[in-house]
């Protein structure tokens, strides 16, 4: 697809859009789904707040233009790669607190509507887990990883748990590590615990 020409109609439109967009990001990770208004955006992108509704119909389907918006992060598919890949984007989470995604999460705790959205930018994440899992299971697998990377996250930041939330954070990730790995190797669980129970009978 061509891009429109410059200063037409549809160019007008897609920067318009694009400055509406800007604004209703800045607001959602500063203040959260629930404080945001759409007269807010409306004011920051210096437009009217119906133009803010003509393109994007409601504030939820702004935060979900939003949230869709955001990259994703990759994930090494290499074998042996995935889990340190993971393990490597936990660490830098768990080292400084993530001020603008712990204002998404906390509209997510709070808010069924937030949830919905955030969650499906949390699917395409599993996703990319899951293409780097060599397994059958790996959705399930995927899945997993994902709870425990969002637990250890609300945990530390948002409940702030007071063994986790005052833990080095290269302890958190040396424990996690096998798990993870396990996990992200894709290996037959099943077979070794069979093995495991014949060797301790």
């Amino acid at each position: 697809m061509t891009d429109p020409a410059p200063n037409s109609r549809a160019d007008q439109r897609r920067r318009t859009e694009q400055r509406i967009l800007d604004a209703a990001t800045r607001s959602f990770f500063d203040v959260g789904y629930e404080r945001t208004t759409i007269r807010a955006v409306a004011s920051a992108a210096d437009v009217d707040a119906g133009l803010v509704m003509h393109y994007f119909g409601s504030k939820q389907a702004l935060f979900r233009r939003v949230i869709d918006t955001a990259p994703v992060p990759e994930i090494d598919a290499e074998p042996g790669q995935a889990a340190e890949h993971i393990l490597a984007g936990l660490a830098g989470r768990l080292a400084e607190e993530p001020v603008a995604s712990l204002t998404i999460l906390r509209s997510m705790l709070t808010n069924p509507e937030a949830a919905e959205a955030i969650g499906s930018a949390g699917q395409r994440y599993q996703a990319n887990i899951a293409q780097a899992i060599p397994a059958e299971d790996a959705g399930l697998r995927a899945a997993v990883i994902n709870a425990v990377l969002l637990g250890i996250t609300v945990s530390r930041h948002l409940l702030k748990y007071d063994e986790l939330a005052d833990a080095d954070p290269m302890q958190i990730i040396e424990l996690l590590r096998p798990g993870l790995r396990s996990l992200a190797a894709g290996g037959d669980t099943t077979n070794n615990d069979d093995n495991n129970a014949k060797t301790e009978a």
